[in-house]
This record gives C-alpha cells, structure tokens and sequence, in this order.
C-alpha cells in the first residue's frame, strides 16, 4: 500500500507520496479461525470490510510517486492571460493579476499576488514598459529567479514616433494579431521548455498550433473588414497612442492622439490639443476613437470645444472586458474593435 501526505506551502500545495512500511511480524496478532464462508453471517461481514477499504483508498486512487499539483503561470494583464490560457490548456494553473476593463500602465496588486508572483513556475508579461505600476513586483521576482517570459521580446517592435515617448518601443503590440503569432510560438516553445516533466508538451504544442490557426484567420477577417474603409478615411485619432501595429499591418494613418504619449498615465499641454485639432481638421477625420476602459472626458471636451464634427466611439484598446460586454476574450476584443473601426471610418 503506498501512503500519500500533503504539504503546503504559504500559496501552493503539492501531494508526496511514499511506501508504507509493513509491520513488524512479531506485532501481529493470531488471527482467529475464520467463520465458515458460507454463512450469512460470514458474508456480510466480507462486505462490511470491503466496503470500509473501498472508502480508505478512495482518497489515494489519485496518488502516484510523481504526483504533485499543476505548475503555475502568472501573468501580468488580461489580454496576455487568455492567450497564455489558450496555449497552456490544463496543464498548469494560470492566475491573471489584472481585472477586466483595468488599466495596464497603472492597476496595481495586492500582497497576496506578489507573494504568488514569487511561487510561480512562470512569469508572463508583456514588458516594454506596458505594466508600469507592477515594474517593481516583476523585478522582484526575477530576482529570485522566478523564470520569465516577456512578449515583447519576441517580437519585432515598432517606435513611437512622435510625442513625449518618440524613438521608445511601443508595447501595444496585441493590436497585430500576426506579431501575436510570434508571441504564441515563442510562449508555447518556453512552456514547454521550462516545464518538461510537468506538462504533457504534445498537448501544449497542439493548443498553441489550434490557436495560431485561429489568429491567421481573424487577421484575414480584419483585413477583408477593413477593406471597406477608402484610403482617404483610413486616419485613425486615438486617446493615447495605441494602434500603431494595428495601423502598419493594415495601411491606416495614425493622425494623432488626445494623449500624445504611450501611456494613460500622461496629459495633454493646450498646445498638444490645439495642434490635435488642426491636424484632424486637415485630415478630415470623422471619427475620433476612445478606450473603453478611461474616462473619454478629454475626447468630448477636444470635440466640443473645438467646433469639430466628429464622432467618439469607443474601443477595447488595453484591457478584456467583463462577462457580457464583449470583449472578454482576444479573439472577442480585436472582432469587436475592428467592427467599430470599419463603421466608423466608412463613408
């Protein structure tokens, strides 16, 4: 028979197993004589033992030499959870710090995930200066050697090229489901990599090959949505900048942006506003678009105050939504903003 214990950790439990040792035959008692076997009696009793080692063993049907809890990921925003979750399958527990409709460059966390954040097998992030509130807790762990995977790594990154963030890597790098495709590969051959022996690889490389087929077809989707929209009005005027890899894959312009910075965590000077105005007057934008995720007083207030026709709509550009608004996958999210692009841009 072999015994299993459980032993945790201040977050994590992981089940040991070992074999119990025999007891000492000079400690066993005679047994008696038997009853005969055909007796009532004798039967039931046979039953009643049965039953009672059925309901012994029934905790330990589980338990092998090797069994231990599933490996876990965490990860820092929500938009990187649901892909790694696409790839990792169950194979491991994946924690996401960041909530639904939550802001990337600022949410913070309690000291509870941190201290999860140092128990983990894997690190994800997005990096590129995206998690700017959680760069210390993120350090902190790699630190202590917590392995980590940053997507922005694995991807060929663009330059902001104007405002208060020019010549620095922009890391809203989602925007392009292709470079999301290099973000899958590179996930899934880390994973498999870090967690040989505690992954079945063959069903993370699977996940992660059924995955990228999905994300070449939603590229082909947004292509063919976008199509729709003449070359004229193919301007896009954002809140902050944030569509700049959407807008090279996909031949946009990117006009300009209420905040001329990559981070929410800027403000626009009067000066940043006025030259706003004049370019989307001169590009003849109609549409203006917002995060749904931050307050889009600024947006209205540059639309009103400035005596321009022009529509605000909004768009899940940061962060997945919650159950019910549409947004609560990657897959949901870019279907859903390109539809309010196309709209809003066409004639």
């Amino acid at each position: 028979m072999t015994f299993c214990a459980t032993i945790r950790s201040a977050s994590r439990a992981r089940a040991y197993c070992s074999p119990a040792s025999p007891p000492s035959p000079a400690s066993q008692p005679s047994p008696p004589s038997p009853p005969s076997s055909s007796s009532p009696a004798s039967r039931g009793r046979r039953l009643a033992a049965s039953a009672v080692v059925l309901l012994a063993l029934a905790p330990l049907a589980g338990c092998s030499a090797t069994a231990v809890d599933r490996p876990l990921i965490v990860v820092t925003t929500n938009i990187l959870g649901d892909v790694v979750e696409r790839v990792v399958g169950d194979e491991a527990e994946v924690m996401t710090l960041m909530q639904p409709n939550a802001d990337p460059h600022s949410f913070q966390i309690s000291a509870r995930e941190a201290a999860r954040m140092l128990d983990a097998d894997l690190l994800v992030s997005n990096g590129l200066g995206l998690e700017e509130g959680l760069q210390r807790n993120l350090d902190a762990a790699t630190g202590e050697g917590v392995p980590a995977f940053v997507a922005g790594d694995h991807v060929e990154t663009l330059a902001y090229t104007a405002g208060d963030a020019a010549g620095t890597a922009d890391p809203h790098l989602w925007t392009d489901p292709t470079r999301m495709l290099d973000v899958v590969d590179a996930l899934s051959a880390t994973i498999q990599d870090v967690m040989a022996g505690q992954v079945d690889v063959e069903a993370v490389q699977a996940n992660a090959d059924d995955y990228a087929t999905e994300l070449w077809a939603l590229d082909a989707e947004m292509a063919n949505a976008f199509d729709v929209i003449p070359a004229e009005r193919r301007n896009l005027v954002t809140n902050h900048h944030v569509f700049g890899y959407l807008a090279e894959r996909y031949d946009f312009e990117v006009i300009g942006a209420v905040i001329p910075s990559g981070t929410t965590l800027a403000a626009p000077s009067a000066s940043d506003l006025a030259s706003l105005v004049t370019a989307i007057e001169r590009a003849g934008v109609s549409t203006i678009f917002a995060d749904s995720s931050q307050p889009d007083r600024l947006v209205q207030v540059l639309a009103d105050e400035a005596g321009i026709d022009v529509a605000v709509v909004d768009l899940f550009t940061e962060s997945l939504s919650a159950e019910g608004e549409g947004a609560e996958t990657y897959l949901d999210m870019m279907r859903a903003n390109t539809e309010r692009i196309a709209t809003g841009l066409s004639p």
